[in-house]
């Protein structure tokens, strides 16, 4: 099991990247949480991964921390939520975010995730509730990202978007939520993450 890589930063599209390790160029798929937090490509990163086997493909995820690593072990354990959900869930909302959501029992806030039903919502909150309840999580993770180098604003919406859309939202849906707050944003990953908080604060 791979539980922690550290190396350069290569390639970086959210929610893909590709981490350099003395010369082995790992693809690794992080929640834009984790993107925030990251370089710019050239830059050293540390992520704690997690390997999910499939018959068909090996896939690293990787995390900030240990705390949103945690999270997304046990989010997969769920009925009916795979990785692919969990990237979605960690990138729609922090940890301490998700918590409340399940202790409030706020299935609405928590069907504005890509690919969460009603369905789903209410097994998160029945499954995820006894193992939330002492969760030690994290600082909120919406902070502005620093950023040396802007592309213009056209390139970021066009990155933003083919993040949203691996996310699970369909691309009318991302390109609406996108415009909203473009005006806002610095980089495609600040401009990702504002569109998720104002889509989940409706």
């Amino acid at each position: 099991m791979i539980g922690r890589l550290q190396g350069v930063i290569v390639e970086k599209q959210a929610p893909e990247l590709l981490l350099d390790v003395n010369g082995v160029g790992y693809e690794i798929l992080a929640p834009i949480s984790t993107f925030a937090m990251l370089g710019a490509i050239g830059s050293p990163a540390t992520l704690y991964t997690h390997l999910s086997i499939r018959e068909d493909a090996h896939q690293l995820y990787g995390f900030s921390d240990k705390n949103q690593r945690t999270l997304f072990r046990t989010l997969i354990k769920v009925s009916g939520v795979g990785p692919k959900m969990a990237l979605a869930i960690l990138s729609g909302m922090d940890a301490k975010a998700f918590a409340i959501c399940v202790h409030n029992e706020d299935i609405a806030a928590l069907t504005k995730l890509p690919g969460v039903g009603k369905k789903t919502a209410e097994r998160l909150i029945v499954e995820m509730r006894d193992r939330l309840t002492e969760w030690d999580a994290p600082a909120p993770l919406w902070v502005a990202a620093d950023s040396s180098e802007q592309a213009s604003t056209d390139a970021m919406l066009r990155e933003a978007e083919g993040a949203l859309v691996a996310l699970g939202y369909k691309p009318q849906d991302a390109a609406k939520m996108l415009n909203k707050v473009a005006a806002q944003a610095s980089s495609p990953e600040d401009m990702i993450r504002l569109a998720l908080r104002s889509t989940l604060s409706q």
